[in-house]
């Protein structure tokens, strides 16, 4: 992508200054479940590059390639008819706010990998997106139970606004590592740094540690 636009500029600033945008606060920093430096919100946020993608679902296209021993496109429909998966969790965003409770629903990652086959030289999986963002994570993270690209949230269809048609969904990472819009998977042999990454974010982004930044 393009050097960050002043609105990325600020969205940036957002994190730094633990800022997350509109949201009302319920609890605060103590919750056992929060990790530190967190605090809970009932809204959900809105975060993103100041583009949403426009995507049909006739044309929206899941490509999965890299060291895998099954490469494939998934069309929309074909996405759909794999196996639904649902998971409540909750969201951790770097900004400092925390959502408890999430349900989502859509194909877990331990699914994807059944089907594609990560060779052995796998070690790394990185996430692209219908806007070109970028975000990385170690395959041993991408293959836990409560991973998944998801469809729907509580229950409903997925909003553009926070990743729709399908998002990835990892609970144990701050939320910047799963991509919205999501288009491709590709699994590495190499640690290839994300969009936030490569600006300072910290590359492993591991809530419960307060790991923001590099």
């Amino acid at each position: 992508m393009e050097e960050p636009s002043r609105l990325t500029k600020t969205k940036e600033q957002w994190a730094k200054a633990r800022r997350g945008g509109e949201e009302r606060e319920v609890f605060y920093e103590g919750d056992e479940r929060l990790p530190p430096g967190q605090h809970v919100v009932e809204t959900f946020p809105v975060l993103d590059l100041g583009h949403r993608p426009e995507i049909a679902l006739s044309d929206w296209r899941l490509t999965i390639g890299g060291f895998v021993a099954n490469p494939l496109t998934w069309t929309w429909q074909e996405f759909l008819a794999l196996p639904p998966f649902k998971d409540v969790s909750d969201f951790h965003c770097v900004t400092s706010w925390s959502r408890f409770d999430n349900e989502w629903e859509g194909v877990s990652f331990k699914h994807i990998m059944s089907v594609v086959k990560p060779l052995s030289l796998a070690k790394f999986v990185l996430f692209k997106s219908y806007d070109d963002y970028t975000t990385n994570l170690p395959l041993e993270a991408c293959d836990d139970d409560d991973v998944l690209l998801a469809y729907k949230w509580n229950g409903q269809p997925l909003g553009k606004e926070h990743g729709g048609p399908v998002r990835v969904i990892v609970p144990k990472r701050y939320a910047w590592k799963g991509a919205k819009w999501i288009k491709e998977i590709t699994f590495s042999d190499k640690d290839e740094k994300g969009f936030w990454e490569v600006r300072g974010y910290s590359n492993s982004a591991l809530p419960w540690k307060n790991d923001r930044y590099a």
